[in-house]
């Protein structure tokens, strides 16, 4: 069952979904030439201290491995999943992907940006910026009525008009008490699959994409990391979303608060 959030679950999953879109949107302001991956998930850490809320990435078990980091910090041919280190020095004109997960109050909000440290190549910049379109395209799609395969092909439809791939081996979910709950959410499919979209469910969309036509994919050493097979750029946008009815488009979860005037979650106006 692809579980439908109450009002009492949705006025703290807005809440957690805030606290993670303002730690990702702290991070992009730790972005710059110079800085270490590590420096910026140990940025993570303490701004996660700040709003009472835990990593849902840190210690996460997969295939008898745990995740070792705050967030996940994947540079330029990395697609998801990067573990931050200190070796590891951003330059000019690399990419970032920070995929941010939060629990709060037993409730995850997730959301993930790629930026460009200074100025990327205008190859580079084209690839985030149909990325970013093939996100709107989904979240459009994700109404009521509609099926995830609305939303998968609408993703692919953005993405594949730009000349990109797709990295198919890894999708969106369904988030809420669990980082990863029902349904899965592919960034490819067809039109009218899948399972129906109810008013209540909460999603994170999230396109994985890569500069290269294939989309295909390698484990780096450390059993975490996913690169490109080819060694081209990837990027990754993703924001939780709960779907609303069939004539409106979905809300966007992961909205940041106003931190430099000082908003607080208590400000919230739920």
């Amino acid at each position: 069952m692809i579980p439908i959030k109450s009002e009492r679950d949705l006025r703290i999953m807005r809440q957690a979904c805030a606290i993670a879109a303002t730690v990702l949107d702290r991070l992009c302001q730790e972005v710059r030439e110079g800085v270490s991956t590590w420096d910026i998930d140990q940025a993570a850490k303490r701004f996660m201290a700040e709003y009472s809320c835990r990593s849902a990435c840190y210690k996460y078990r997969a295939g008898g491995l745990r995740y070792p980091n705050y967030i996940c910090v994947s540079v330029n041919d990395e697609v998801i999943h990067g573990i931050g280190r200190s070796d590891r020095i951003l330059r000019r004109g690399d990419i970032v992907s920070m995929d941010v997960c939060v629990i709060y109050k037993g409730f995850v909000g997730d959301n993930t940006k790629t930026v460009a440290v200074g100025e990327c190549s205008p190859e580079t910049a084209r690839l985030i910026d149909f990325t970013a379109r093939s996100l709107e395209a989904g979240i459009d799609a994700a109404r009521a009525g509609n099926k995830v395969g609305d939303i998968s092909a609408a993703v692919q439809r953005v993405v594949e008009s730009g000349g990109y791939g797709i990295v198919r081996d890894f999708t969106g979910h369904g988030v809420g008490r669990g980082l990863h709950e029902d349904p899965a959410v592919p960034n490819y499919g067809r039109a009218g699959t899948g399972p129906l979209l109810r008013s209540g469910m909460t999603l994170a969309i999230e396109p994985m994409t890569t500069a290269g036509r294939s989309g295909d994919i390698i484990f780096g050493d450390d059993g975490w990391t996913v690169l490109t097979s080819d060694g081209k750029p990837s990027c990754h946008i993703e924001h939780t979303v709960l779907v609303r009815g069939a004539d409106l488009p979905a809300e966007i979860l992961t909205v940041p608060l106003d931190w430099r005037n000082g908003e607080t979650v208590e400000d919230m106006r739920l």
